[in-house]
């Protein structure tokens, strides 16, 4: 199969660029900077950004309240709101729940809602050198309740998607000392996770499992961080493509456009020589052949 052409969107030069998350109201893509500590936006109109009070790292559109957002950040859940159509004013950022962490140090990584509505989140320890099995995944139904803890034992909890009927739920760990990709049976129902399995183990292959989405066919694409890759699997965890990227640690995948047939790619920019990937921390898009599915928004 011809490789698509990836073309850059924004230059944004994020530190770490992560939950891109296609807007269809406004035709626009929306994403963070965790350690920049900001929220950004594209559309045909440009592109703009706001400050945040803590660093985030995941966020979900939510419903009936629009320009607002539910971000897991340090020491929590906020809800975002202020989000003007030329940026540059700090955020509101209005507490929906805490987390008690295990350790200082500690931050919400990925993140995004069910098919239902409901927000999943996962906490790390940001030195990741520690190897420390810290990290909780957790599930927050609505803004009237406290997060509850689903999943513990992880170090950088990642990659979770849903299947296109919301029974399958995917979740990966990008440590270098784990880097697989689990798949559970999922009750939308009580949105509980069972019968954990092995969906991929990326230890023989190339790039650490990071952000993902899920297709209208079910197939999972997961970026390939340190690989320069974004890998689609199908459901029965085949190997599909892998589709290479300017850079070398592509962050997190989203689709969008107006027939969300574009493949949204938001990525890391180390420290360090760029001299070989200038546009790393960018934002990249490609036609991916096959179209995504709308982003549901935070139902609480």
């Amino acid at each position: 199969m011809t490789q698509p052409s990836v073309e850059l969107v924004v230059d944004a030069r994020c530190g770490t660029g992560e939950s891109p998350v296609w807007s269809i109201e406004e035709q626009a893509l929306y994403w963070v900077d965790i350690p920049g500590r900001s929220l950004h936006r594209w559309s045909s109109e440009g592109h703009a950004q706001w400050a945040t009070a803590e660093m985030p790292a995941c966020i979900a559109p939510r419903a009936g309240r629009p320009g607002e957002w539910l971000a897991g950040m340090e020491s929590g859940l906020f809800a975002l709101s202020g989000c003007g159509a030329a940026g540059g004013t700090p955020l509101q950022a209005d507490r929906v729940a805490g987390v008690t962490h295990a350790r200082t140090g500690m931050r919400f990584n990925d993140g995004r809602c069910d098919r239902q509505g409901r927000f999943w989140a996962g906490t790390m320890l940001m030195d990741m050198a520690a190897a420390a099995r810290v990290g909780v995944l957790y599930r927050q139904d609505d803004a009237t309740t406290t997060p509850t803890a689903v999943l513990d034992g992880l170090i950088v909890p990642n990659g979770l998607g849903f299947s296109p009927d919301g029974r399958t739920m995917y979740l990966s760990d990008s440590h270098p000392s784990v880097q697989t990709v689990w798949a559970f049976d999922y009750d939308p129902d009580s949105g509980t996770p069972s019968t954990r399995r092995v969906f991929v183990d990326m230890n023989p292959l190339p790039g650490r499992p990071d952000g993902a989405a899920v297709d209208a066919d079910g197939c999972y694409w997961i970026c390939g961080n340190d690989a320069g890759l974004v890998h689609r699997f199908t459901p029965q965890g085949r190997l599909d493509r892998s589709v290479p990227v300017p850079v070398s640690k592509p962050a997190m995948c989203a689709f969008g456009g107006p027939q969300l047939d574009t493949l949204f790619v938001t990525s890391i920019r180390p420290g360090g020589d760029l001299s070989d990937q200038p546009l790393a921390g960018g934002v990249f898009a490609f036609r991916a052949g096959t179209h995504g599915l709308p982003e549901p928004p935070f139902g609480g």
